[in-house]
């Protein structure tokens, strides 16, 4: 169980309508479905992932992200969520936006580039990281936007979209003193709850 599920399902109310944008196999959804008794949809382009979520009952459409989300209506949602989705968004700026016009709220989350690790990877050995965490070459990642905490936060100011919550953890699943003193430096994994 990734962390960042249980601080998602903490920020989630009991039977709220969830857009699961990126969904993969289902997991989040499943654990919403069980826990919270949401109403969840999922939005998931790789057949794998999308059969996945059908053999587990759960609604998904086979969707690209990158064309847009013009198939939802305003406020359509409660809560739309995108977990280690945002960074391989052609536009996410876009998508982010998209978010907070189909639901009240959206939940994202994305591995922290500003992580020590990577900063020093780059220093030291002059190229970018791999990890088990990050496991890509730079040619074959799905990671198309590597952003900071600090650039996130600047594009939600930017935006006018308000943070609600803020929480960081590192990919062993803990929530550790100086990712939450320093999270630009420590968190490997940032997840932040915004409105309009």
């Amino acid at each position: 169980m990734r962390i960042e599920f249980d601080i998602i399902e903490s920020w989630i109310k009991p039977n709220a309508r969830i857009l699961d944008v990126g969904c993969g196999s289902g997991e989040l959804l499943e654990q919403l479905r069980n826990n919270k008794s949401t109403n969840g949809l999922g939005i998931e382009i790789n057949p794998g992932d999308f059969d996945q979520c059908i053999a587990k009952g759960l609604s998904v459409i086979n969707q690209n992200i990158n064309q847009g989300l013009e198939n939802f209506t305003d406020n359509s949602f409660d809560t739309v969520v995108m977990t280690l989705t945002l960074q391989a968004m052609r536009r996410p700026d876009q998508v982010l936006l998209e978010s907070l016009r189909i639901g009240e709220t959206a939940i994202i989350t994305f591995p922290n580039f500003g992580h020590w690790r990577s900063r020093l990877h780059l220093l030291f050995r002059g190229k970018m990281p791999v990890s088990e965490f990050m496991p890509y070459e730079w040619y074959d990642t799905p990671n198309i936007h590597f952003c900071t905490i600090r650039d996130f936060e600047k594009l939600c100011n930017n935006e006018g979209i308000k943070i609600e919550n803020r929480a960081v953890a590192n990919t062993s699943n803990k929530q550790s003193f100086w990712a939450k003193v320093m999270p630009n430096w420590f968190a490997q994994v940032a997840i932040y709850h915004l409105s309009k």
